[in-house]
């Protein structure tokens, strides 16, 4: 019998990848990758950002957001620039992105896996 934990880490685990690409006249400016938001991560992303769920949003993308290769595509340093000088649709884009990316997981199929 799967156990319940490895059941939820094969599912829904950090292995899995995320894919958003932002766009501008038919044109792909940009492919953000990123791995599920995990409950560790949420916490230090908290610790890290204002009370402000616009901070919050803002540092999870700069966290979480990487390249093709898996590496970083903003760094710490960048979210002044980010706030100050990038539109703030397409920054709210990319964050609604990852925040909604688990949320068109089929539930019912991982429900199914445990019953047997």
């Amino acid at each position: 019998m799967t156990r319940a934990v490895d059941l939820l880490r094969n599912k829904f685990g950090v292995s899995q990848l995320y894919k958003h690409d932002v766009i501008k006249n038919d044109e792909v400016i940009l492919s953000v990758y990123w791995n599920p938001l995990t409950i560790a991560e949420r916490e230090a992303i908290q610790k890290k950002s204002s009370d402000d769920v616009n901070d919050y949003a803002l540092q999870m993308m700069i966290e979480k957001a990487l390249d093709v290769d898996g590496k970083r595509i903003f760094q710490d340093g960048d979210k002044a620039s980010l706030r100050r000088e990038v539109e703030v649709t397409i920054l709210e884009e990319i964050q609604l992105a990852m925040i909604n990316a688990g949320a068109n997981k089929e539930v019912k199929e991982a429900k199914a896996d445990l019953k047997s």
